[in-house]
């Protein structure tokens, strides 16, 4: 059977910001909404560009980074489908605060700046919606800052599989699977460190029987014990 994809008023409305339009509003963004697609890798805007419009992720994953004047990598967010990205610059006129890329085939819906002002000059409900976005964002920050400032690099990957087993949530009595980003490198950059760290912690965590290591995918035989080592570490 061939595949059907959804309309763009399907897809804006699945969106948190968008939730409360009315159908008119919808269908006047649903008619403005430009469809883009990237590769995997590719960027969809670079920290520093002039900020058009925002994006709604309609399929696919959606890296948001920043970058280091030496080339280090150091990722906010992975933002899935149904999310709503860059609506600060859309707001305060400034430019994009961060890079986006796409972590695999995705589709995003482009709404221009012009647009998303004139929807919330006839419902405001949409600007403060935004700020809750933007509110929830800075909090992240604070916790990656807080991170980065006062933990090791072991508390931050132990940290990130305890996140991962929550948000797969993949096993049975014998333990759980996780699948780690595709790379050590980027699992680098989610944790703000270096490849080589990466590769040493994950080994001593095997060593030490909290994790088994197969490719990408790391088991946890007791998530219960490897919490505790987050928690001992604090």
């Amino acid at each position: 059977m061939p595949t059907t994809h959804p309309s763009a008023a399907e897809v804006l409305r699945r969106v948190p910001l968008f939730a409360d339009l009315s159908e008119t509003e919808i269908k006047f963004l649903a008619e403005r909404a430009v469809p883009r697609r990237y590769a995997p890798g590719e960027l969809v805007f670079a920290e520093g560009d002039a900020c058009p419009g925002l994006f709604v992720i309609e399929r696919g994953n959606v890296r948001l980074f920043k970058t280091s004047t030496g080339g280090r990598e150091q990722v906010l967010a992975i933002e899935k489908a149904g999310n709503s990205i860059a609506e600060l610059p859309v707001f305060d006129g400034g430019k994009y605060p961060a890079s986006a890329a796409a972590v695999e085939d995705a589709q995003l819906l482009f709404v221009s700046k012009q647009d998303f002002h004139s929807l919330c000059l006839v419902h405001p409900k949409v600007a403060l919606k935004v700020l809750r976005v933007v509110g929830s964002r800075l909090r992240r920050l604070v916790g990656i800052i807080e991170e980065l400032s006062f933990t090791t690099v072991r508390s931050r990957l132990i940290s990130l599989l305890v996140r991962l087993a929550g948000e797969q949530a993949r096993g049975a009595t014998a333990g759980v699977q996780v699948t780690l980003p595709a790379t050590n490198q980027e699992l680098a950059a989610h944790i703000g460190t270096v490849r080589e760290l990466v590769s040493r912690n994950l080994s001593r965590l095997q060593a030490e029987g909290l994790i088994k290591v197969d490719g990408r995918t790391v088991a946890i035989p007791k998530l219960a014990a490897l919490q505790e080592q987050l928690e001992g570490s604090e």
